[in-house]
């Protein structure tokens, strides 16, 4: 679908409008601003009764979350396909209308999506402007550095599905008339979610306990990890931002020639040049490993493939982990 074409025209903001937003673009030094602010009760409801309703969302993962809540109800348009990466996403004069020209907004948070901060933060005085994390208990998120935290919370799916309540609750104030229906397939997705989790420890714990190893290109999994049981080591950091210095590569080598890893795993979102580097250095040290299948971290799958949707890139990322280190 035309991403251009989900939002009636009318609905857009003036091209000085959009420049001004570009022109803040800017990423943050922190968490964004637009995660702190808890309310947003004095930001009256525009909603001129047209359905569907307009909605735009940053990740894959939100937008799944959003089209299984909103239903018939919602029209999503999500800002970030397949294999883009929302650490180094900017935003085109194009991604700033389609924000401005939505009746609701829903992103992921944590400094994800750092380019894009300041045009939340603006957005939150004129419009429904939400991180799905917003609500999720600060008890189950993984502190990086300083105040700052790990924003790949979709890898435990339990943490993930705590989201799910904060875009029915959003919805339901947006559009009070369909209110029962918001709640009720909020209910329906989380139980989906809740069988998923179940899915995920059963199948990862076939894994002998000394080959359970992720070595990943970018740190994506820590929460991933901490749910399953599984030991989680990566080149570059949180952030696909940060390099990965020769020491670091070097010890990783080291590591994994050491507990003669089986397997390390690129990803869809990111470059498979550390990976492949990584490979030769272990081979150079006399262990071979195997690269395993691409696993989605930032990004989901195709839209209409099963990859495409967050219970189906959960589910190849299990199969994918399972089969190579077993």
């Amino acid at each position: 679908m035309d991403r251009s074409s989900s939002l009636c025209p009318k609905r857009l903001f003036g091209l000085c409008v959009c420049l001004l937003l570009v022109a803040g673009c800017q990423s943050s030094g922190g968490e964004e601003s637009a995660d702190s602010s808890a309310s947003q009760s004095d930001v009256k409801s525009t909603f001129s009764g047209s359905y569907p309703i307009g909605v735009v969302c940053t990740t894959g993962m939100v937008a799944d979350v959003v089209r299984n809540v909103g239903g018939e109800h919602v029209d999503v348009t999500q800002l970030m396909g397949e294999g883009v990466d929302p650490h180094l996403f900017k935003p085109t004069p194009g991604d700033v209308s389609l924000l401005s020209g939505a009746d609701v907004t829903f992103y992921s948070g944590l400094h994800l999506e750092g380019h894009l901060a300041d045009v939340f933060s603006r957005m939150q005085s004129k419009k429904p402007t939400h991180a799905v994390t917003k609500q999720i208990d600060p008890a189950h998120l993984i502190q990086v550095e300083g105040e700052l935290h790990d924003p790949h919370v979709w890898f435990d799916v339990s943490i993930w599905s705590e989201g799910i309540g904060l875009v029915a609750e959003v919805l339901s104030e947006f559009d009070p008339s369909h209110q029962d229906d918001y709640a009720a397939a909020a209910d329906e997705y989380r139980a989906k979610l809740q069988t998923l989790d179940t899915e995920c420890r059963e199948r990862l714990a076939k894994i002998p306990e000394k080959q359970r190893v992720l070595v990943t290109a970018h740190d994506a999994f820590q929460y991933f990890g901490r749910a399953y049981g599984i030991e989680v080591r990566a080149i570059q950091g949180v952030s696909t931002e940060s390099e990965a210095g020769l020491r670091e590569m070097n010890e990783l080598i080291g590591f994994i020639v050491e507990n003669r890893i089986k397997a390390v795993f690129v990803e869809t979102s990111v470059s498979d040049a550390n990976i492949e580097a990584l490979i030769a250095g272990c081979k150079a040290e006399g262990h071979t490993v195997e690269k395993g299948a691409a696993l989605f971290s930032d990004a989901m799958g195709a839209e209409g493939t099963r990859e495409g949707t967050y219970e189906g890139m959960i589910r190849h990322n299990v199969e994918a982990i399972s089969k190579a280190l077993r």
